[in-house]
């Protein structure tokens, strides 16, 4: 499998399905990696685009260092990896805790980038502030979470993959198969990497939101018990203003695999957008 390496020379493993379609750069969630995208790779790429999935640093099948665990260092590989496969025209879809490197690419004007999908993002702020306080929770809810972590790897992580397949009123979405699927891939991820990622799911990204002037797409199952939809993508219209909403009814955090249909389709209609306005080159 392909792999790049940062400019901290930190290794990043990639996949790429190739082509002359426009690129389409998913970035996962916490605590998984770009093998979580599996199984919607092939309705992207039958309709014609390129599809880039990548590990973050920490997670997957890439390098586990000691530090990086931040947005700034995190939204720079994401750009390293762009730039690496010279990517132009690339829209770039950032799930749960991956909205906080979309949210830095599509901000920045990156040249590259021509379109930002936020999927059960944690933007535009979760963490409550002084001057936000519809957030989710306090900071030190989070310090909690990522105690917990800490203590229990093996029970947080099953509780918490469960959680992300599950509404609170139907329960599991997916199938045990899939959901422990799920779980294995969540224990690849480094035990630092994982606690300390979890502190920055309270980061205040709105001064990087409301400066994003590419087509938006956010998409949220109404279900989502991980984040939840009124807290986050029912507030990004007030920071992107363009921002197109789509609301998956009954769907769950990982709605891209339990909703995979209604997902992939709102997807693709916005990437149809794209590709009637902006050209983009190869």
């Amino acid at each position: 499998m392909p792999n790049l390496t940062t400019p901290d020379g930190v290794r990043l493993h990639y996949t790429d399905t190739g082509g002359d379609g426009r690129p389409l750069v998913l970035i996962h969630g916490w605590p998984l990696s770009g093998a979580s995208f599996a199984k919607n790779v092939p309705a992207f790429t039958d309709a014609g685009y390129r599809v880039i999935t990548y590990d973050r640093r920490g997670f997957g099948e890439s390098d586990k260092p000691e530090g990086g665990y931040d947005y700034d260092t995190l939204a720079s590989d994401a750009a390293s990896l762009i730039e690496q496969l010279d990517l132009h025209g690339a829209a770039v879809l950032g799930f749960s805790m991956g909205g906080g490197e979309a949210a830095h690419l599509a901000g920045r004007h990156n040249p590259r980038i021509a379109g930002a999908i936020f999927s059960g993002a944690i933007t535009p702020a979760l963490g409550i502030f002084d001057d936000n306080p519809d957030g989710a929770m306090p900071f030190s809810a989070f310090e909690d979470m990522s105690r917990a972590c800490e203590t229990d790897r093996d029970g947080f992580l099953d509780s918490f993959i469960t959680t992300f397949y599950s509404t609170e009123e139907g329960g599991l979405q997916v199938s045990e198969a899939v959901r422990r699927e799920s779980l294995d891939i969540a224990h690849q991820s480094s035990e630092r990497a994982a606690v300390q990622t979890i502190l920055i799911w309270a980061t205040d990204l709105r001064d990087f939101v409301e400066t994003i002037e590419v087509p938006t797409l956010v998409i949220h199952g109404d279900a989502d018990q991980n984040v939840p939809v009124e807290k986050s993508a029912e507030r990004m219209p007030r920071y992107v203003a363009h921002a197109k909403l789509a609301i998956i009814e009954g769907a769950p955090h990982g709605a891209n695999v339990s909703h995979h249909v209604q997902w992939e389709s709102s997807i693709l209609d916005f990437l149809e957008t794209l590709d009637e306005g902006v050209a983009f080159a190869g």
